[in-house]
């Protein structure tokens, strides 16, 4: 049975008359790295609101099929104990800061706190999640002092701190740099490998590629296609309704319009399109 199983999820917000999540049908295993994207209204964040419990017990309005996460039935569960198991990351970490801690290493600490783990266990975990992002010079520094990106992390550690069974991310590293989108992205990858299940909102496709084990294309709320990364980020599907795809899929597209591209498969990372154009 999979980790993730969702049959026929249908999802309308309270006062809107589209659904933000139509039929939606999706199976991720244990252990697995998904990655969605989509252009923008596709649903992408519902899905991830869905996944973690919001939808439907924040945010109400209407929902119909199953959602389980571990075998256990969203409709059936409650949110504080949803969240026991589901970790969900924000596009915006500002609204993922508490407000309530002075300092960075407060602030990871603070989920631990509220559910009651024993202060001699607590500190080791937050160094160990602090160093896994790459944060322990922060641990003094104010939340609020720190920049985007900075900030990213730390609502990510405070996440992975608390070691959930699925982890939801919502365009992590909107705000990073490429060297801090790889880091995050490797650390991502060594959590999936750990066992840790993970499902990622995300636009840059090259990363995409590199490190996710498959990707599920989301276009008006309807899952449009699903696949191991080259085959869908290279699809033309994605060209013909909307999607952002990566400057080497473009690129290497026109050049097999004029003969220049030899292989079968299009590039999405620039090692894959360094090797095509070697040839």
């Amino acid at each position: 049975m999979a980790f993730i199983n969702l049959n026929n999820v249908t999802y309308k917000y309270p006062l809107t008359k589209t659904p933000a999540l139509q039929n939606i049908n999706l199976q991720v295993n244990e252990g697995e790295f998904v990655a969605i994207v989509g252009p923008n209204g596709a649903g992408k964040s519902t899905l991830c609101y869905t996944l973690a419990g919001f939808v439907p017990h924040f945010f109400k309005g209407e929902i119909s099929g199953t959602v389980e996460v571990a075998g256990i039935d969203s409709s059936k569960s409650t949110l504080d104990k949803w969240v026991l198991n589901v970790g969900l990351a924000f596009q915006n970490p500002f609204n993922q800061i508490s407000g309530a801690k002075y300092t960075v290493f407060e602030e990871i600490a603070f989920g631990l706190e509220n559910t009651g783990v024993p202060r001699d266990e607590m500190k080791p975990r937050v160094e160990e999640a602090m160093k896994l992002t790459d944060i322990s010079n922060l641990a003094d520094r104010s939340p609020y002092s720190l920049s985007g990106g900075q900030q990213q992390r730390v609502a990510l550690t405070s996440i992975l701190v608390m070691r959930p069974k699925l982890l939801v991310l919502d365009e992590p590293t909107s705000q990073m740099d490429p060297i801090g989108t790889r880091e995050v992205f490797g650390v991502i990858r060594k959590m999936a490998e750990g066992g840790m299940t993970v499902v990622m909102v995300e636009h840059k496709m090259e990363w995409i590629a590199n490190f996710a084990d498959r990707v599920v294309a989301l276009k008006d709320g309807q899952v449009l296609m699903e696949g191991k990364p080259n085959e869908v980020l290279t699809s033309e599907l994605l060209v013909e309704n909307g999607f952002g795809v990566s400057r080497y899929t473009s690129t290497a597209r026109e050049a097999k319009k004029q003969g220049l591209w030899k292989k079968e498969k299009l590039p999405v990372t620039l090692d894959e399109a360094v090797e095509g154009f070697k040839k």
